[in-house]
């Protein structure tokens, strides 16, 4: 099994492409800390894998705030020992989340600061909690995830500006993490099947992505058959962001 002896941290991993990627790392031999501000759904998750025969302890995280972050990666080094993979997948579209309809020069300052916060303050947060386990270490690999709309803009410029910064944060942490063993990947997904309505949106191969797909990128990318792999943002997004959709 390609992670079993390794540590993965993963962010939003309550639900979604979060779970999935847990599920995987645990089903190929990863001890798992899951972490999610909705701490019943990531406990359960955690006791689900186990029960599947993994390993995974499930955290309430509030990606918002530093004293929470830093406390999952110490109760992970406590309880494993390491920090090996951090996968940055805690995110979300502000004004979907909120359920606001407004253009975005009317939207509370709330809602855009909660995108903010969650979409890039989160996973900087994470990697300033992650570095000087992974430095010991002198190993360590983290993937942020972007967005095809970081790549292409969007109406919804809180959430595209931070799916855009995922991905300088990404080349930082490639130099940052180079010399100490540590590589850094962003993954930018279209339109992925975690909700009916993304089969909606357009790609040139005329579907949206199953969860599946990003994953195995992931997993891929976390491996030590991408070892040679870093500071590098991956388009899956089924040639959307190639020139402009009609």
């Amino acid at each position: 099994m390609r992670f079993s002896d390794r540590v993965a941290i993963i962010s939003g991993a309550a639900s979604g492409m979060g779970l999935l990627a847990a599920q995987r790392f645990a089903q190929e031999g990863a001890r798992v800390v899951l972490t999610d501000v909705n701490e019943q759904a990531v406990v359960e998750a955690a006791q689900a894998i186990c029960a599947d025969g993994g390993e995974a302890i499930g955290v309430r995280v509030d990606v918002r705030r530093f004293d929470q972050v830093q406390a999952a990666v110490e109760i992970a080094v406590a309880r494993y020992g390491s920090v090996d993979i951090l996968h940055n997948c805690a995110g979300g579209c502000s004004s979907r989340v909120f359920g606001r309809s407004e253009p975005f020069h009317e939207l509370p300052i709330e809602v855009i600061d909660w995108g903010m916060d969650v979409n890039f303050k989160g996973p900087v947060y994470f990697c300033r909690a992650v570095l000087g386990q992974m430095i010991a270490q002198e190993r360590g690999v983290i993937i942020n995830m972007g967005s095809v709309e970081g790549v292409t803009g969007t109406r919804a410029l809180d959430y595209g500006a931070s799916k855009t910064g995922m991905i300088g944060l990404t080349r930082s942490l490639a130099i940052y993490g180079a010399p100490h063993g540590i590589r850094a990947c962003c993954v930018s997904p279209g339109p992925v099947l975690t909700r009916p309505e993304m089969a909606k949106m357009k790609t040139r191969l005329g579907r949206a992505a199953e969860p599946e797909e990003i994953v195995n990128l992931i997993l891929y990318l976390c491996s030590d058959e991408a070892a040679f792999i870093t500071g590098v943002n991956y388009n899956i997004d089924g040639g959307r962001s190639v020139g402009a959709m009609q």
